[in-house]
């Protein structure tokens, strides 16, 4: 489905990735694991289309979606494909409310408004509110009931629970095991290394721009040099 090989990219002079390679098949939880700085956010700009935005460039490698080069595409384009994107910060739109954050760029499919409030019933008591007068655990479903509207065939969740209270994560966990069982396919960054090692299928690790590792839950349980040299556990 996704395909990452060799990937480089940076911005101005400065180069941030140089040798990113992973893969997502269809229905398959993969995570982008490493400390702050090493490149996931970059990584899934580029898959997004979005590095010229943040006065980035690709430099090399191959990007590519459902059988398609992506690699230079606009992000409406990438989009369209079947991509569909949880931003770090949220980034919903403020000034609309729930409700027309959830369909401005809905797309026909399984998941319709009905589904995400149901998902996500705190969003059918917030429907009329704007987006900034949402809690930040709010504003994380509503990023994540947006980009599930765009009925996408992967789901990229760039820090799925970060500075979440508790109750919060755990919901957000719930609804991703739910997505897996369903068989939704996602890419996620987080930080709850407890959490992803549950939840995904295999993990990918980046250390300066490069990809050091790669494998399932048991083989980083079982790679003490992994989570000590790369991931500070």
């Amino acid at each position: 489905m996704l395909a990452l090989e060799r990937l480089a990219a940076g911005y101005g002079e400065s180069q941030v990735l140089f040798d990113v390679s992973l893969s997502v098949g269809a229905g398959e939880v993969v995570t982008l694991l490493g400390r702050n700085g090493m490149g996931k956010t970059t990584t899934v700009r580029a898959v997004m289309g979005l590095l010229p935005s943040q006065g980035g460039r690709l430099l090399g490698g191959r990007v590519a979606f459902a059988g398609q080069k992506v690699a230079g595409w606009p992000p409406h384009k990438v989009a369209r494909l079947g991509l569909g994107l949880v931003p770090e910060g949220r980034q919903v739109f403020p000034t609309l409310t729930v409700e027309e954050n959830l369909t401005a760029t809905a797309r026909p499919g399984r998941w319709t408004l009905a589904e995400v409030v149901r998902l996500f019933p705190r969003l059918a008591e917030r429907r009329r509110h704007a987006g900034a007068n949402l809690s930040g655990g709010e504003q994380q479903m509503l990023a994540i009931g947006r980009a599930l509207m765009t009925n996408p065939a992967l789901l990229i969740l760039d820090e799925a629970t970060e500075g979440l209270a508790p109750l919060i994560r755990a919901e957000i966990w719930t609804v991703l095991a739910r997505l897996k069982a369903e068989g939704q396919a996602i890419l996620l960054i987080d930080k709850n290394l407890a959490a992803v090692m549950r939840l995904a299928d295999r993990h990918v690790v980046l250390e300066k721009g490069r990809t050091v590792w790669q494998g399932g839950s048991a083989a980083l349980a079982a790679s003490p040099e992994v989570l000590e040299g790369y991931l500070h556990v």
